[in-house]
């Protein structure tokens, strides 16, 4: 949706219970973002093809026979109003890295939460088109402060051995919000007043709720708090994501590894965004780029493309009942999400998106092609596209859509992981916006337009080969590390080769604090998983 080491010794939680249901519990709550993200996304979908928002807000038209409703939206309207979400969260996800360093990770989860219902006050009240998309920016700005915070609360916080399934839970909700945003579409679709789209968008405010009601009770990130020297916040913090007690050793050993790597990069001095490219030891360079581009190549699958115009695609290419078929994807994305939280941490990242990569891109060339030769009226190619686009949504939904925000999550040091963060992740929307903003342009018919129609997919076919091939050359393995060894990972190490220095440092125990002495290494291969 999206860990650190013990110095030495068995390591953190190694006398509590593996599991650490508390810890656990606290962080995957914080997943429940994602369904703010997913929901506000996904449901402009079904909105702008409501019989009453088009009255309210689209155009009219003599032309009965294409538009029976007497009212249609043109594509610069369409475009507006589904991509205007995505320029709000480019700028909220930049605002993410103050936000995150000022306010901490747990209190600028709760600011945004007021960000967003403004937006979706203004959406539900909106009397015309300019106040609603105002109200869209409002939106956007706070799932994009969300969409940068929760994965780095949730990877900063959760225990190592289970944080990629923890930050893949954050993708999992988006999916739920997504599939939410479909069924209450559905429900409300055939209402012939405001309240047909009015109930959709209200509903927000209740997402908002909860999630800022129980981030009240969670406990703020232990190394946040470390970076800004509150030790003993800290400890308080860590115990209760750990079920040990402050002053356990357990404990002091978490916090001191995580002050060595914070020194570390301290001593380079105070970081900037400039700091996020500059070359060193540590590749931060190479880490900032490639938090970068993973976020744009997720975009780039063109998995957004089905759920921004899904409704309207099916429409056009004579599917009956293009509600229901959005329906069902959003169910297959779901559902599909769970096997890629259960294999991410099995079968590890780098393998899992070289894999979806490659099936992405054979299902998306085979949609263009048989979509390109068959008839709206043939309805054995119509389920056969149907079919494939639920196999595409498989294989993003299990790989490049959970894993994409473990990686973001992961991969950066301490002192700038907030900065590289909301650069990652403001990529993410912008390419959001500009694909968005494009599609109508790109597959709708008339002047102006380029009329692709389902020949898009060739695009999307071609940009998953692009996605492979930069997971082969920039991408590392990074399963069962971590945050901590995950620096040590990149100054020893390619992407190509860390497969195999990852299993050195787990199988020597390795980690910061050993390289600089602060402490005598000691092994134990049982509890060296137990570390947060």
């Amino acid at each position: 949706m999206p860990g650190g080491p013990a110095a030495t010794g068995a390591g953190i939680g190694a006398s509590a219970p593996k599991s650490k249901v508390a810890g656990i519990a606290m962080t995957a709550f914080a997943a429940f973002g994602g369904i703010l993200f997913g929901y506000d996304t996904g449901t402009i979908s079904g909105i702008i093809q409501m019989d009453d928002w088009l009255r309210t807000f689209g155009v009219p038209t003599s032309d009965t026979a294409t538009y029976p409703l007497g009212f249609y939206l043109p594509s610069s309207r369409e475009s507006l109003v589904v991509s205007i979400l995505s320029a709000g969260t480019f700028f909220g996800a930049l605002f993410g890295a103050p936000a995150a360093d000022i306010l901490g990770r747990r209190l600028g989860i709760m600011a945004s939460c007021l960000v967003f219902c403004l937006g979706v006050a203004l959406q539900t009240g909106a009397p015309d088109l300019a106040t609603f998309v105002v109200g869209r920016v409002f939106a956007g700005l706070g799932v994009g402060l969300v969409s940068t915070l929760i994965p780095m609360y949730q990877s900063e916080c959760s225990p190592k051995w289970i944080r990629g399934a923890v930050v893949s839970g954050y993708q999992w909700a988006i999916t739920i919000g997504l599939l939410l945003a479909a069924v209450v579409n559905n429900a409300t679709k055939d209402r012939q007043n405001h309240s047909a789209w009015q109930i959709s968008i209200s509903i927000q405010f209740i997402w908002a709720f909860i999630l800022c009601s129980g981030m009240a009770y969670l406990p703020e990130s232990p190394r946040w708090l470390i970076k800004k020297g509150k030790d003993k916040a800290a400890a308080k913090a860590l115990s209760r994501l750990t079920s040990l007690d402050p002053q356990d050793p357990e404990v002091e050993t978490e916090l001191n590894d995580i002050r060595v790597a914070l020194k570390e990069e301290q001593e380079l001095g105070e970081s900037s965004y400039l700091d996020c490219f500059r070359a060193s030891h540590n590749k931060i360079c190479l880490r900032t780029l490639s938090g970068i581009f993973i976020q744009a190549w997720q975009q780039l699958t063109g998995i957004n493309f089905i759920f921004y115009y899904g409704t309207t695609f099916f429409k056009n290419a004579g599917i009956q009942n293009p509600f229901l078929i959005t329906v069902a994807t959003n169910i297959v994305n779901v559902f599909m999400t769970l096997p890629g939280m259960w294999g991410v941490e099995r079968f590890g990242r780098r393998s899992l998106l070289l894999w979806g990569a490659a099936l992405m891109c054979i299902c998306e060339f085979l949609v263009a092609i048989i979509g390109v030769t068959i008839s709206v009226n043939n309805t054995a190619g119509q389920k056969a596209l149907i079919a494939l686009v639920c196999i595409y949504i498989a294989g993003f939904a299990s790989t490049w859509g959970p894993i994409a925000w473990v990686i973001t999550g992961e991969i950066f040091p301490l002192n700038i992981r907030a900065k590289a963060m909301s650069l990652s992740v403001a990529s993410n929307w912008l390419w959001n916006f500009g694909i968005g903003y494009a599609t109508p342009y790109l597959v709708n018919t008339g002047p102006g337009n380029a009329g692709l129609g389902v020949k898009v997919f060739f695009i999307w076919g071609a940009t998953c080969a692009g996605c492979f091939v930069f997971t082969y050359f920039c991408i590392p393995e990074t399963k069962g590390l971590s945050l901590e060894q995950v620096d040590l990972l990149y100054q020893n190490s390619t992407p190509i080769t860390s497969g195999k220095y990852r299993q050195e440092l787990i199988a020597q125990d390795l980690h910061i604090s050993d390289m600089k002495g602060v402490s005598e290494a000691r092994h134990d291969d049982k509890a060296s998983t137990e570390k947060v």
